[in-house]
Formats: structure tokens, C-alpha cells, sequence
């Protein structure tokens, strides 16, 4: 059972099917622009979406909100040293505030970034400085079927011949991301982190964390990697932080908080160039454009989010609705992580072409038929069309993301978003597909516009 009760609640909105196909009509069938109030269950991202705890809000009570130097910062500073072993540690507003400020300082044009798999902000904060961002999955990570257990992990052959070509192609860094977000919530081996920390130290390049969901990964290593299975995930997170030359995190996932983040480095003369960039486009040292009660959250999200109690449960939620899925016939990529489940749209909907989105279509249907949002990562994410509409490049697979909020949705939610599947499953073939009428050149999927596909067409 739930580590926990509830103490304060939430209603949900509940809509017709006329109103949600009105408002999706309205949007353009973009989900990220529908009203949370027109949505029942809202599983688009886990990011900033978590219920706080009644320790949580009592520290934010206590937030010091003085310009600089807030007791608020110092309590903030010592848990997150504590945690991660960096001796210079920068508070920012979320995750992406801190690839900009990081990757600002730290890449020029021309270079290359590795990666297990970058996320998309990562990704478009890489190129914004003119590098590229190359994405080494592991070999393992291309069967979705497939049980491997560290599926998140990079590719060290394709990592050790990518650092002996430098000279071709210059590394400016090597970014780990824990869980794999954009690998289907995969999680990395202790093992390949430190493989991967031995040959960036051999070639004389930075390895840094993207450690939103570091301490997932550090439960899954616990049930899934030998030699870990008697060591608790704060220890197992610690342990990973420390093979790493810094970290970007964003605190509102496994800070289990509404905003935060922070830089974290060993290299004192590059902290001192990201601080001076603080400075000027976020705020002062000692508050990075977060109130001192968010900073006060944050360090105690980060000291109950490695307890194994909260871990387990949320691995078993996970757990829950993956085989409440799969016996509604629909697959998921496998094994199940614990901060999404992405579905396998592409499998589900084989009569949809890439270039009409069978993943946007499976997000539409959900909410259509249940009120449930959810995101596409699949050809609309990482695909391009020309100029006249004709796909140029697909994605591998084309997944949907089911987000789970932490602390939020109990299980007869999930029990609803099953059977909203289980729906879809009986009659895939009703399902159409879309094509864009409307995108931006950078981070598409959050403001394209969209229209159904003819099905008679």
C-alpha cells in the first residue's frame, strides 16, 4: 500500500466527449495547450506535477526570502552537498536554466556533445551553441520487447571510438541522462556509469549527469544490478554523482517540487564562469530566480526522495498499470520504469504512417475517449518534413508517454487510463492520423498545430 495518507485533496474535472472534441479542435490537437481544467487525468509530465509533503510545505513556511546569503540557501547547500560531493553548487529555476547556463560556458561551435540519449531541451540548449548533440543508445535499447535490465545504457565501443576521433569531430562533453528519458525511462548501470566516467577522464572530457531522476535510477540499480542489491539508493546515488565531473538537475522531478533545479561542479574555474552567467540571467548566487521557501522544498524533496519506502511504492504504481496495459493488449517499451510507461503507438496503430503521427493520434484518442493527456515521442518529436509536408526523416519508434506524477494518482486512476487502452485496442482501425499545419523551427512538438487526416483521403 501507499507509504502514505492523504491529507489534502483535489477535484477533478470530468468533460463530455463533445466538449473534448471541441477543445481539442480549438488547440489544434496540440495537447500542451489544453486548460488543465479540461483535462480528468493528466499524465503529460512528471515534471513539477508531484504533491508535496506535509514536511515540504512546513519547510517552505520557514523560507528566509533575503536577497542574498538567506538561511534558506545554507540549509539548501548543505543538503545538496551532502548528496552529491560537488564543492560548488548553483541553485537555478529548473533543469533547462541549467543546461543554458552549463552549456553556455562550457561548449563553442563546432564541437559535440555525447550522449546515452539527450532529452529534448537538452538537446535544443546544445545546438543553440552550435554543436551537435549525438545520442549513443546502447544496443540493447533498440529491442522494446527485449527484459534487459540497463537499457538506458551508452553505447562504450561507439563512446570510445566517438572520444579516438576528436580530432574529426572535437567532444566537448559527454552527458549522461539518469533515467534515460528519451530511451523509454531506462535506467543506466552503475557499471557502464563508470566505464563511461574511465574513458571521459582518459580523453580529457567532462562527464555530467543529467540527474533529474537520479535517484530512480539508483532504486533500479538496487533491484536490478549484481553487487547493489545490499546497498540504498542514497548510497548507490551517491556513488553515481561522484564518478561524474558535474551535474544539471531539475528539481522538479526528483526534488518532488513545483520549480527548482541546480548546477553542480568539481572544476572551480568553470563554476566561477557559470556563477558570473547566474548572475546575470537568473538571479544572485544565493538564490538562482528561486524563492527561498522553494529552496527550503527542495532540500527536503531531496532527502525523502532516496527513501526505499517511496521508491517501492512507486515502482509497484508503475508496475500496476504496466500489467493493467499489457492485459489490455496494448505493448509498452520494456521493462516498466518507474517515471513513465511509453507505449508502443507504432504497433498499435500499424495502418498510420509515420508522417501522420500514429503517436499524436494515440494522444489524441486517449483524451478523446478518456480525458487523459499524455505526450508523443515518436516521429513528431524527432522527425522532419520538408517544406511541402514529405517526411525526410522518422523516428525509430513512435511512443506515446505516460507521465506519473509522484504522490498524485491512486490506482483506480490508473484503472481508468487501462481501460481507456483497452478501448482503443478493440478497434485500432478507427483511428486516424494527422498532418502539421504549423510548427516552430526549435521544440516543435510544444507548439504545433495540427489537423486530422481524411481517413477516406
Amino acid at each position: 500500500m501507499e507509504p502514505y495518507r492523504i491529507k489534502v485533496v483535489e477535484p477533478l474535472a470530468f468533460t463530455t466527449r463533445t466538449q473534448r472534441e471541441e477543445a481539442l479542435e480549438r488547440v489544434a490537437y496540440n495537447p500542451f495547450d489544453l486548460r488543465a481544467d479540461e483535462v480528468t487525468i493528466d499524465l503529460l509530465s512528471d515534471s513539477g506535477t508531484g504533491a508535496l509533503s506535509a514536511a515540504q510545505q512546513a519547510a517552505g513556511m520557514n523560507g528566509d526570502e533575503s536577497y542574498a546569503g538567506s538561511r534558506s540557501f545554507y540549509r539548501w547547500h548543505a543538503v545538496v552537498s551532502e548528496l552529491t560531493g560537488y564543492p560548488h553548487i548553483l541553485p537555478v529555476h529548473q533543469g533547462r536554466a541549467a543546461e543554458r547556463v552549463l552549456f553556455s560556458v562550457l561548449l563553442r561551435p563546432g564541437g559535440t556533445v555525447l550522449s546515452n540519449t539527450h532529452f529534448d531541451t537538452t538537446r535544443a540548449n546544445v545546438e543553440l551553441t552550435g554543436c551537435q548533440a549525438r545520442d549513443l543508445p546502447c544496443a540493447e535499447a533498440a529491442d522494446l520487447d527485449s527484459h534487459y535490465p540497463f537499457k538506458g545504457d551508452i553505447d562504450l565501443s561507439a563512446l570510445q571510438q566517438a572520444l579516438e576521433s576528436a580530432e574529426e569531430s572535437p567532444v566537448s562533453a559527454v552527458v549522461m541522462t539518469i533515467t534515460n528519458n528519451g530511451g523509454g525511462g531506462q535506467p543506466v548501470s552503475m557499471e557502464n556509469l563508470r566505464r563511461t566516467a574511465d574513458l571521459c577522464r582518459l580523453h580529457n572530457v567532462p562527464m555530467i549527469l543529467d540527474a533529474a531522476r537520479f535517484a530512480e535510477n539508483a532504486w533500479l540499480v538496487t533491484r536490478r544490478e549484481p553487487g547493489y542489491q545490499d546497498r540504498t539508493p542514497r548510497q548507490v546515488a551517491e556513488e553515481a554523482f561522484r564518478l561524474a565531473d558535474g551535474c544539471i538537475m531539475s528539481a522538479k522531478k526528483d526534488g518532488i517540487v513545483h520549480i527548482g533545479g541546480f548546477i553542480g561542479l568539481k572544476d572551480p574555474e568553470l563554476a566561477e564562469k557559470c556563477n558570473g552567467l547566474l548572475i546575470a540571467t537568473e538571479g544572485f548566487s544565493t538564490y538562482g530566480g528561486l524563492a527561498g521557501r522553494d529552496l527550503d522544498m527542495m532540500a527536503q524533496g531531496l532527502l525523502e526522495v532516496t527513501e526505499p519506502a517511496y521508491l517501492a511504492e512507486r515502482a509497484e504504481a508503475a508496475d500496476y498499470l504496466a500489467d493493467a496495459i499489457r492485459a489490455a493488449g496494448v505493448d509498452i517499451v520494456e521493462p516498466a520504469g518507474l517515471h513513465a510507461l511509453y507505449l508502443n503507438a507504432g504497433r498499435l496503430l500499424p495502418h498510420i504512417p509515420p508522417h501522420q503521427y500514429p503517436g499524436t493520434a494515440l494522444v489524441c484518442e486517449l483524451y478523446l475517449r478518456g480525458g487523459i493527456r499524455s505526450a508523443e515521442l515518436g516521429s513528431l518529436y524527432l522527425g522532419e518534413e520538408d517544406e511541402q509536408g514529405n517526411p525526410v526523416k522518422s523516428a525509430p519508434y513512435e511512443l506515446v508517454r505516460l507521465a506519473l506524477p509522484r504522490r498524485v494518482y491512486t490506482r483506480s486512476h490508473y484503472d481508468h487510463v487501462a481501460q481507456t487502452l483497452a478501448d482503443i485496442a478493440k478497434d485500432p482501425g478507427s483511428v486516424h492520423g494527422y498532418r502539421v499545419v504549423g510548427q516552430s523551427p526549435i521544440l516543435r512538438h510544444f507548439s504545433i498545430r495540427l489537423e486530422p487526416v481524411n481517413p477516406a483521403g
